[in-house]
């Protein structure tokens, strides 16, 4: 192993790839921001190896990081990363103290996601136009997401082999390859099985694969396809506020607690590994229990 910055980053990256079967896509920014700390230490601090690191390198980063108007969810972020890097140095004794034991980072107060209602929900899932295998195809990614509580990586990456519409169940492989099975509601159903009887087959080419949903070219869908259809879709059902893949999502957990499901399922349909991901929808659900108090309980109005 290379013991030079980068080269400790290249064996770090091979590392989490093997040992945590981390997506392409968090390995790219895992590198992203080592490498950025290793540029600004070799050029501002001077340093040449892992072992020359010391708090005081990483705070001169992050202030120079706060001077160029990086947002503090971004510093928090990064920071993220030296932390687990910074545990494979000590683990393959490449540095023989931790360097981020005296850091602190910035406090990041989580942001409620955003959701929509279910009467947006409704507009949403209207907008494509059904007499188009397109319009077939984007009806069922739409209520899937809503659904399921789909990632756009999840539903992207999906394959004829994972979905079981007799069962009302898909097999869904999450981040770190972690496989879950969700329920598929009756809507998203129907909306999957006009897809594959009357769309999918328009869009299939010589060199289909197996994925479930296809480009107009004939192979799997991209993440960036999706996103802007998502976004056009909204445009097209008057829905003002910005509307991204995962807003499904978090309006479906939303939804979800809202209606009394219990956290932990909640937590098991999304696929995460930790609870304290999941509780941020509870941050959502509090808001509108506060506006429902304020705009309902005669104690409330200022008229009384």
């Amino acid at each position: 192993m290379s013991e030079s910055l980068n080269g400790v980053i290249e064996a770090f990256l091979i590392f989490i790839g093997l040992e945590k079967g981390l997506s392409t896509n968090t390995s790219e920014s895992y590198r992203s921001d080592l490498e950025q700390f290793a540029a600004h230490v070799s050029e501002n601090r001077k340093r040449a190896y892992w072992k020359e690191i010391d708090a005081t390198d990483v705070t001169d980063w992050l202030y120079a990081m706060s001077e160029s108007n990086s947002s503090n969810a971004t510093l928090c972020r990064k920071l993220s990363a030296l932390r687990v890097f910074n545990r494979f140095l000590l683990r393959e004794k490449l540095t023989e103290r931790s360097f981020m034991e005296l850091v602190s980072g910035p406090k990041l107060r989580r942001k409620a996601p955003d959701t929509l209602t279910i009467q947006e929900v409704k507009n949403l899932m209207a907008a494509p136009d059904d007499s188009k295998p397109a319009g077939l195809r984007d009806i069922a990614i739409l209520e899937l997401f809503y659904s399921s509580g789909l990632r756009v990586s999840e539903l992207c990456g999906l394959s004829l082999q994972q979905v079981d519409l007799e069962g009302g169940a898909m097999r869904v492989y999450g981040k770190g390859s972690k496989e879950r099975v969700v329920p598929v509601g009756s809507k998203a159903r129907e909306a999957l099985e006009r897809y594959l009887d009357h769309g999918r087959p328009h869009l299939v080419r010589p060199r289909t694969g197996s994925s479930v949903f296809l480009s107009n070219r004939g192979i799997a869908i991209s993440r960036k396809t999706v996103w802007v259809m998502v976004k056009k879709m909204a445009t097209l059902a008057g829905i003002e506020k910005p509307v991204k893949p995962h807003a499904l999502r978090h309006s479906f957990a939303t939804h979800l607690l809202t209606g009394g499901a219990d956290l932990r399922v909640i937590q098991e349909l999304l696929g995460h590994a930790d609870i304290s991901t999941t509780q941020i929808y509870t941050t959502v659900e509090g808001d509108r229990l506060a506006t429902a108090h304020d705009e309902y309980h005669p104690r409330s109005k200022d008229a009384l």
